[in-house]
């Protein structure tokens, strides 16, 4: 019987393990890229056409803007070879890659707000229909899908933001590539630049979801605190504000609630602040150590050249 009971228990805390462990997997969040993945694929099968054509128009865009340099570069070198038919041809190359730049700029913004416009109505569509397909009630019983639903309520147009900042990374990408083609023509060892420029791209990989973190573990305060905002300001429950006289109460827990809210965001977008700026600032003085090596360590043909 002893024996019995005991492998009954530890049958039962293996199987309350193992369910807590399979809730745990469930409650965690999917990663940032596998989500990103997910939202480019629906915004592909609601919006195939446009999708290939922003994507298309981002990657012609960012051709002509990072040409400009090698157009200046071929210009100087026009100049001091006294050159007037390679001179002209620069400017006209110039003058080409400037209008190539305005036009794509201004088809691309239009094509990319309209693919923008219809994937963030289908999108909300999508976020509508999973949250309406959802059986039962512990969706609006359980304080964690709470803070998630809240965060995705207020911050619904990350969504819509995700797709501009994904075609201009894939902008700025091309402009990289050719940049550092372009660096490697004058000296190898200017590679090096795009090291420095690492850190950059490291803190704004990383901020954004440390932000979202703390908006998350703090979403229950700014949610209690749009509740009293709207039981203090509403037609609805006006007459029983004026009534009870508890206008001031509520006005200052709604103040004491969205201050336990913005105080630990604040404190992330100043870590997120300090954090640009520190990789900004390394990625500065790596250009001006480029800037004088090129003048200084390459000679001064060299520095005409670039």
């Amino acid at each position: 019987m002893r024996k019995a009971s005991c492998s009954m228990s530890s049958n039962a805390t293996a199987d309350q393990t193992s369910r807590r462990s399979s809730r745990a997997s469930r409650d965690e969040l999917p990663p940032a890229l596998s989500s990103m993945w997910r939202l480019c694929r629906l915004g592909y099968i609601h919006e195939p056409r446009l999708a290939v054509v922003a994507v298309t128009l981002t990657l012609l865009q960012a051709v002509p803007d990072a040409l400009f340099a090698l157009w200046l570069s071929l210009m100087a070198d026009a100049l001091l070879a006294g050159n007037t038919a390679m001179l002209f041809a620069t400017l006209a190359a110039i003058a080409a890659s400037a209008t190539l730049t305005w036009l794509l700029r201004v088809v691309g913004t239009r094509m990319t707000r309209r693919f923008r416009d219809r994937v963030t109505i289908a999108l909300e569509t999508h976020v509508a229909t999973l949250q309406a397909s959802v059986s039962g009630l512990e969706l609006q019983e359980r304080q964690d899908y709470l803070d998630r639903l809240a965060v995705l309520r207020t911050q619904v147009f990350v969504l819509d933001h995700m797709y501009m900042s994904l075609l201009e990374t894939i902008g700025w990408i091309v402009r990289v590539i050719i940049t550092i083609v372009l660096l490697t023509s004058i000296d190898p060892l200017l590679v090096l630049l795009a090291v420095f420029a690492l850190p950059t791209v490291l803190s704004a990989a990383w901020r954004p979801g440390v932000e979202r973190q703390v908006e998350e573990r703090f979403a229950q305060h700014n949610r209690l605190a749009e509740h009293l905002f709207a039981t203090a300001t509403s037609a609805a429950a006006a007459k029983e504000v004026r009534v009870t006289g508890i206008a001031d109460d509520l006005a200052e827990r709604r103040r004491t609630e969205w201050q336990r809210w913005f105080a630990p965001v604040a404190r992330a977008r100043w870590g997120t602040a300090i954090s640009h700026s520190v990789a900004w600032a390394i990625f500065g003085l790596g250009y001006i150590g480029a800037v004088v090596f090129v003048v200084v360590g390459l000679g001064p043909q060299s520095a005409r050249s670039c």
